[in-house]
């Protein structure tokens, strides 16, 4: 009986120690689902070897993630898209050997790189502080492989046109900057907004989980069933730089940025990759035509059932074209190489 009851108090012991770490994650999703997906994050960068790195320019800091070592293969640098960071990347890292080196940074103003009221958000703003980034932690002591999506794919290909020693090949993802003959739904919510002289909400800045299911459906052909906690834990990490947002989308959207890489792309030498959703409700697929008429080097890969958000719709055929683009064009190098 005393055995018994042993048993018992030891059952009851070890429920009472899993009830605490089940509780715990109930009380998250349920009443903290933020902080759910900040540990979610922090998980997957631990589980794929990323490790979280600063680096100080002069007063100014970027928050990078990154993982291996500069080795036979070029290094990768990831840019990712508007309102977005670094850990964008993690869906797509994780097809990636192991033994490349990779960096993904957070844009300038966004997540943990620094913020100022002072700075250039367009374009050419964000290209002077990523070469700053490149040089702060010597990425380009030998030309690496750049890898943009969204607006970061319109800040790597204008990165590409400045700095062209600094680069061995490049990839961009759903480009932002181009364009595209034909229209998207965003297109008519940007015309929309135009009219109403930006009073109207934008699309990619959203502040209800409603409002962020919709985005999802603007931005991926894939449907992904998300909890009503999870999006609105997602509203609550976005809530408080909603204004920031607001203030780079309008850059990003200006005169002086909404072209930019179809104006530079005449000055890109560096051998391109253009890897696009079929389906891109927000930047036309049409505009990889665009890029390969002006550049008939390039390579283009359209992904069929697919949207705006290729990585997190396809993210292992996204890295499978990537490294093939990058294995390919170091071959060509090395034979370019024996035969002179």
């Amino acid at each position: 009986m005393a055995a018994d009851l042993d048993v018992v108090n030891l059952f009851v012991i070890a429920g009472g120690t899993l009830a605490i770490p089940i509780l715990a994650f109930l009380a998250s999703f349920l009443l903290w689902p933020s902080v759910l997906i900040k540990v979610y994050y922090w998980y997957w960068r631990r589980t794929l070897g990323l490790q979280v790195r600063y680096a100080d320019c002069g007063g100014y800091r970027f928050c990078y993630s990154y993982r291996g070592k500069p080795g036979l293969r070029p290094s990768i640098l990831m840019l990712h898209g508007f309102s977005a960071h670094k850990d964008t990347w993690l869906t797509v890292v994780k097809y990636l050997p192991k033994h490349l080196h990779i960096v993904c940074v957070d844009m300038p103003g966004h997540e943990g790189t620094t913020r100022t009221n002072t700075d250039d958000y367009s374009i050419q703003g964000q290209v002077r502080r990523i070469h700053q980034f490149v040089e702060s932690i010597h990425l380009n002591r030998k030309p690496f492989h750049l890898v943009g999506t969204s607006m970061g794919g319109n800040v790597g290909g204008v990165y590409a046109a400045c700095y062209p020693s600094e680069l061995c090949s490049m990839t961009l993802i759903c480009p932002d900057g181009i364009r595209h003959p034909c229209e998207t739904k965003f297109d008519n919510h940007l015309q929309d907004l135009e009219h109403s002289n930006y009073t109207l909400s934008i699309p990619l800045i959203p502040t209800t989980p409603e409002e962020m299911e919709d985005m999802f459906r603007l931005c991926s052909h894939v449907r992904f069933r998300i909890p009503q906690q999870i999006l609105q834990g997602l509203v609550d990490v976005r809530l408080p730089h909603n204004t920031f947002y607001e203030e780079v989308f309008m850059e990003i959207v200006g005169e002086k940025s909404r072209y930019a890489l179809q104006e530079h792309l005449h000055l890109i030498t560096a051998p391109l990759q253009v890897i696009w959703g079929k389906q891109d409700q927000v930047v036309d697929v049409s505009g990889a035509s665009v890029i390969a008429e002006l550049l008939p080097g390039c390579r283009v890969d359209l992904l069929e059932n697919c949207g705006h958000s290729v990585v997190m719709e396809k993210p292992c055929r996204t890295a499978k074209l990537i490294l093939e683009f990058i294995i390919l064009q170091q071959n060509a190098r090395g034979g370019t190489k024996k035969s002179s």
